[in-house]
Formats: C-alpha cells, sequence, structure tokens
C-alpha cells in the first residue's frame, strides 16, 4: 500500500517538531555543559527518544484510524515502525564508526557530545535532501527499486564475508583536503570548531571530527535510506521514520560506547535484513511481502543478534573468570 498520507499540514507540523527537538536538545547541551555522560542519563534521553517516536507513531494510527480508516492506519503505523526498526538498528553501526573516529583524533568523551548534535544536524538536512531525491527517482523511474535492491544484497553479502571491516579514516579524501587547504591546530581549544590566532583563523581537530562524522552518516544513508523504500515509498514515512531514528543518535552513542564488544554478532544481523530487504526489493514486481511480515522478519533477527551476542560475551566473561 503506497499512499502517500501527508498533506502540507503534517509536513509543516513535522518540520516544527524536529526544529523543536534539534533546539531543545541543543539547549540541554549548553546549559549542561562539557562533562562526561553518565549510563544513567543516556540510559534516560535513549528511553525519551525512543518513547517520542512511539507516541508520534500511536498519534498517526489515530489521526489515520479516524481520517483514512483502519487498514491504512494499520499498514501505515506498521510501515513507521518496520522504518524505524531498521533505522535505528543501522545507526548502531554508525556508532561504531563514530568511536572509531572519536579515538582515532583522541577526543575527550566531555566533547563528544558536541561533536555528536552537530552532526545530527548535519545528518538531517543531508538525509531529507537524499530522501526527497530518493522520493521523485523511485516516481520518475520505478526500475530504480532494482538498483537499490541490488545494492543492499550486494551491501549485505559484502557485510557477512567481512563484519569487522573498519574504515579507512586516514585515507579519507576529506580529512586529506582540509589537512591540506586549512590550518588544522594540534590541541582542542573546548567545544570551539575554529579560533584566531594573530589574525589568521585555525580550525580546531574537533571541526575535522564534525566534518568527518557528517560525511560518514551521509555514507550509511546510502544503505540506510534504499532500505526504508523497501518498505514503504510514502514520503512522509520515510522521512519520519529516518529522521526519528537520528534524534536518538547521541543518547545511543553514549549508551553502548562502552558495550561496543558485547554487540559483536549485531553486524551479522543487519547483513542478513540488508540482504532480506535487498531480495524484497528485487522481487516486489512478481511477489509482494506483507509488511507485517517484513516487520517479523526485522525484528525477529535483530533481536536474534542481540541476544547472541549478549550470551556469547556473557560465556567469554564466565571463562576468563574462571581462569
Amino acid at each position: 500500500m503506497n499512499t502517500d498520507i501527508a498533506n502540507p499540514w503534517m509536513w509543516g507540523g513535522f518540520a516544527l517538531f524536529v526544529v523543536v527537538a534539534l533546539s531543545a536538545d541543543i539547549f540541554m547541551l549548553e546549559r549542561e555543559g562539557a562533562h562526561r555522560v553518565s549510563a544513567g542519563e543516556a540510559v534516560r534521553w535513549s528511553l525519551f527518544w525512543v518513547a517520542l517516536a512511539l507516541v508520534f507513531n500511536a498519534g498517526l494510527w489515530f489521526w489515520l484510524d479516524a481520517s483514512a480508516g483502519r487498514e491504512i492506519a494499520n499498514v501505515k503505523a506498521t510501515e513507521f515502525f518496520t522504518g524505524y526498526l531498521i533505522e535505528k538498528s543501522l545507526s548502531v553501526d554508525n556508532i561504531f564508526v563514530f568511536l572509531l573516529i572519536f579515538n582515532s583524533f583522541g577526543v575527550p568523551q566531555i566533547l563528544q557530545k558536541e561533536a555528536i548534535i552537530i552532526g545530527i544536524v548535519v545528518a538531517i538536512v543531508l538525509r531529507a535532501i537524499m530522501i526527497l531525491i530518493g522520493a521523485w527517482l523511485i516516481g520518475e523511474f520505478h526500475w530504480i527499486l532494482y538498483l537499490f535492491g541490488a545494492f543492499l544484497l550486494f551491501t549485505g553479502l559484502k557485510m557477512l564475508a567481512v563484519p569487522e571491516h573498519d574504515p579507512d579514516i586516514e585515507g579519507n579524501a576529506a580529512l586529506r583536503w582540509m589537512r591540506g587547504h586549512l590550518r588544522i591546530s594540534g590541541e582542542f581549544h573546548g567545544e570551539r570548531l575554529c579560533f584566531l590566532q594573530e589574525g589568521r583563523r585555525w580550525f580546531t581537530p574537533l571541526f575535522v571530527v564534525v566534518i568527518i562524522i557528517g560525511i560518514t552518516d551521509v555514507l550509511f544513508a546510502v544503505d540506510s535510506i534504499p532500505a526504508i523504500f523497501a518498505i514503504t515509498t510514502d514520503p512522509f514515512i520515510v522521512m519520519t521514520s529516518n529522521i526519528f531514528a537520528v534524534l536518538g543518535l547521541r543518547a545511543l552513542y553514549f549508551l553502548i560506547a562502552d558495550m561496543a564488544a558485547r554487540f559483536h554478532l549485531l553486524k551479522y544481523g543487519l547483513a542478513i535484513v540488508l540482504i532480506f530487504i535487498g531480495v524484497k526489493m528485487l522481487i516486489v514486481d512478481w511477489f509482494k511481502i506483507p509488511v507485517f511480515f517484513s516487520l517479523g522478519v526485522v525484528t525477529l533477527v535483530l533481536a536474534a543478534s542481540v541476544a547472541l551476542s549478549w550470551l556469547s560475551a556473557k560465556s567469554h566473561d564466565q571463562g576468563e573468570h574462571n581462569t
């Protein structure tokens, strides 16, 4: 069911919500100042963003149930939740890369949240542009779904074959360009991205990190945005599920950054999800997999990979304790 449900008021209301949410997040960031984010704080904020997405989904269901009927309400709410679950899970992969970037540049933890919130703002703008372009392309050229499907299938198979591959930070083209064209200081200057010294502008390592994070998120969006288009081609559902997943990225980072090793099997689960979605897109004109079935597969695979990761880590810890 590819009915476009949004009207201009819904788009305007959601845009206003995103501005308010980001403003509140930035305000809280500045009020708290630079400090080490505790596990309890990360849990509370993570639960808040997830709850906000669920409240939005419930509101969407009630509105559609009253205005468009129960069947459309059920399908669209399931599409949103499935898309949100996929995007949220794929964002975990972003977090592992963020962790690698922060370690590579030696970013103190009290400055990491500053870099992430700026990266989130950049990511929202760029993803919105990519989603609108993707929706237009699919509307004009239906066959592009096959390209998306083949790409996701290839990406999933590659992740299964080389699940632990880390990106080459030092070989990043943007990093090489910045080092060759900008004056970059050798040390951090608090939360500042740049500063003036003897009339010359210098950029801090934090500025470099923010740019690399923004570029990295765009590269990950090349995987995640086609994945959500396999669930629905409704631009409003695609946009809202993507943005809600990105909004909670800062809290999610601090929640699992210290436990990255305990989710080592999640990459395999994500690879299987991408393969499933890729196949779904490739056969869409011959067999349409119901969105409810897609939700079940995605939930089962991700839950199994997280559970197996936890059991594996627990067994490893017990083995080390016994020795």
